[in-house]
C-alpha cells in the first residue's frame, strides 16, 4: 500500500502495538506524528524518523487540541488519526468498583473523542481517515470485561456516530476490533497461553495501513473484528 504524501497522527504511539502502527504507516510513504502520555524519552528506538509528541494528556481537551494543531503544522497538514491510545484492567463486577469504570471511560473513550474533536477541522477530505482501536470484547464481554467492554462499546458506538456525520464530507471512519494483541505485557499476564493463537500487532498494522490507503475508500462506519484463533 502507498500512503506516500499522506500526514497521519497515531495516538498511544510509543506503545507496543501504536509503534508498529506508526512503523508500517512510515514504511508505506506517510510522514507521521506520534503522540502518547508518556514522555518523548519513554519512545522506542523504531519510531525515529516519526515526530514525537509526548507528555499529552488526551484526556483534557485543550492538550488533544494543541496536540493536534502543532502535528499538523509540523507536518504540513493532516490526513489521518490513528486513535490506539488507551488501558485494559480486569475487574468482575461483583467486587469491583466504580473507579475502574471512571478510568477505562477515561483512557479509552474520552481519549478517543477528544484526539477526533482535536482532529477535525484539520482533517484533509481527500484523503481524510479516521480510524479508532477498539476491541472485540464490545461485541461479547466475558467475566472480569464488564468495565472495559463498555468503554470499547463507546469507541465503537463514536465510529458509527462519526461515520455518519462525516459520510458527505469525503471522510471514512472505522474501527479496529482486535481479541488478544501479543504483546510483552499479555504474556506476562498470561505466560501459559498459546501465544501462536493471538493477534499479531504487524497484522492489525497492515490493516490500519489498507484503512489508510485510497483501497479503503468505500468503507466507512466499519466495525473490523481482527481476532487470530482466539
Amino acid at each position: 500500500m502507498n500512503l506516500s504524501g499522506r500526514k497521519i497522527v497515531i495516538t498511544g504511539a510509543f506503545g507496543a502495538l501504536g509503534s508498529k502502527v506508526a512503523v508500517a504507516v512510515r514504511a508505506a510513504g506517510a510522514s507521521v506524528t506520534c503522540i502518547d502520555f508518556s514522555s518523548p524519552d519513554r519512545a522506542p528506538e523504531s519510531l525515529r524518523g516519526c515526530v514525537l509528541l509526548g507528555g499529552v494528556d488526551l484526556g483534557i481537551p485543550d492538550a488533544a487540541a494543541a496536540a493536534l494543531r502543532a502535528a499538523a503544522k509540523q507536518m504540513g497538514g493532516l490526513d489521518g488519526l490513528v486513535n490506539i491510545a488507551g488501558g485494559f484492567r480486569w475487574e468482575k463486577i461483583q467486587g469491583g468498583g466504580i473507579a475502574t469504570w471512571d478510568q477505562l471511560y477515561g483512557v479509552n473513550l474520552r481519549t478517543a473523542v477528544n484526539a477526533v474533536q482535536a482532529a477535525l477541522p484539520l482533517v484533509g477530505k481527500e484523503h481524510g481517515r479516521i480510524i479508532n482501536v477498539g476491541a472485540a470484547a464490545s461485541i461479547k464481554a466475558g467475566a472480569g470485561m464488564g468495565a472495559y467492554a463498555a468503554s470499547k462499546a463507546g469507541v465503537a458506538k463514536l465510529t458509527e456516530a462519526l461515520a455518519d456525520e462525516l459520510k458527505d464530507q469525503g471522510v471514512c471512519v472505522n474501527a479496529i476490533l482486535p481479541s488478544i494483541i501479543d504483546t510483552p505485557a499479555n504474556r506476562a499476564d498470561m505466560p501459559d497461553a498459546d501465544y501462536a493463537r493471538w493477534v499479531q500487532p504487524e497484522q492489525i498494522a497492515d490493516l490500519v495501513v489498507f484503512l489508510l490507503s485510497n483501497h479503503s475508500s468505500a468503507i466507512t462506519g466499519a466495525l473490523i473484528p481482527i481476532v487470530g484463533r482466539v
